[in-house]
């Protein structure tokens, strides 16, 4: 380097300069995080809510959600899993991740700032072993925060929930959906029940709230194929994890972009469709699957879709004592809401983040 170019940095960086942040949009991202002392919030203080949004407590059947954009909502429910429980404890689970955001470097948005958002805790069950009722619980709260127009992120639980909130989404107009999953949950019957965590998808179809034409799988793989004929009968689009890396992730994401339309989007995401090397702890690991850095490219990726809610399921944190199952959820959790500033709904709308993106 030489010395008049090092002056010029000693004089943009140094002495009164020292705390100055010259990029007008990073300087937007730092002034909403960081106090005029020059400090944050330590992210190990305060209580823990997902994502650290504010926490809003919720008076049930009578909710207040106005003023809002985005409620995350725990739905801590595992009465419908085939194989090993626990992701009842997903929800707390991803509360207790800290440093998860609150600025998406890729997309260059800061949900938390450009969105009125809060954690309005947990689904209120009215008992803790009736699947039925659970699932009746769940479509009346997120027909609630969609009453009050508020896009539901709901984290599960098992994969089941995704049945009664798509109930709600689609009880007027159909949804479209993408599903990043090792299974395609689209079975029959299982054990005398069809409400079961392999299964949610097919009966949203025949409960007419879902869309097959405008739904893609992604990351679909293991033994258990012979039970997802349904998805290709009824018109999924189905990408196994096989076929990803001749296609692509560019590919894979023009694709999911091109079934889903501009129409309304709903999103869910399985933590099994991770690999378990990134995500051990979930009730039926697979191997072969996505690594953390495509998983987050491939949601990046979606930045535009008409999205009406999203879900993030069957973190069973039990199996993973390292808690990076739990982290890993948290980040895709965080991916899902940072599409949410781009849909069609909020374009327009502006504020400080968004205007010097």
């Amino acid at each position: 380097m030489d010395d008049p170019k090092l002056a010029a940095l000693r004089a943009r960086y140094s002495g009164s300069n020292e705390a100055v942040i010259h990029d007008r949009h990073f300087a937007a991202v730092a002034g909403r995080m960081i106090n005029e002392s020059g400090t944050r919030v330590a992210p190990f203080a305060g209580m823990p809510t997902l994502l650290d949004a504010p926490h809003r407590p919720v008076a049930w059947p009578s909710p207040d959600l106005s003023g809002l954009d985005v409620a995350l909502l725990g739905v801590p429910m595992d009465l419908a899993v085939s194989n090993r429980n626990g992701s009842r404890f997903g929800p707390r689970a991803l509360r207790t991740i800290e440093r998860i955001g609150p600025y998406n470097h890729v997309l260059k948005t800061m949900p938390g700032a450009e969105l009125r958002l809060a954690d309005i805790g947990d689904v209120p069950f009215r008992s803790r072993y009736d699947l039925a009722g659970s699932h009746a619980d769940i479509e009346q709260t997120i027909a609630a925060i969609m009453a009050a127009g508020v896009i539901p992120l709901s984290v599960g639980g098992d994969h089941s929930i995704s049945l009664p909130i798509l109930r709600a989404l689609g009880r007027d107009r159909p949804v479209g959906m993408i599903h990043i999953d090792a299974h395609c949950d689209t079975g029959g019957p299982f054990d005398g029940t069809k409400f079961h965590h392999g299964g949610p998808f097919r009966q949203a179809v025949l409960d007419g709230v879902l869309d097959p034409e405008r739904t893609i799988q992604i990351g679909i793989r293991g033994s258990s194929e012979y039970l997802w004929e349904f998805s290709k009968d009824s018109g999924m689009t189905v990408i196994h994890a096989e076929e990803m890396p001749a296609m692509g992730l560019p590919a894979v994401i023009a694709k999911a972009r091109r079934v889903v339309g501009d129409g309304p989007v709903y999103v869910s995401f399985d933590i099994d469709s991770l690999d378990p090397a990134f995500a051990p702890g979930t009730g039926t690991p697979e191997i072969g699957g996505l690594t953390t850095r495509e998983a987050q490219a491939l949601l990046r990726g979606l930045a535009g879709i008409d999205i009406v809610g999203g879900d993030l399921v069957e973190v069973a944190p039990q199996y993973d004592a390292t808690t990076n199952t739990a982290h890993a959820g948290a980040q895709m959790l965080f991916e899902i809401l940072s599409l949410v500033p781009f849909a069609p709904r909020f374009a327009g709308r502006g504020g400080v983040i968004a205007e010097s993106r």
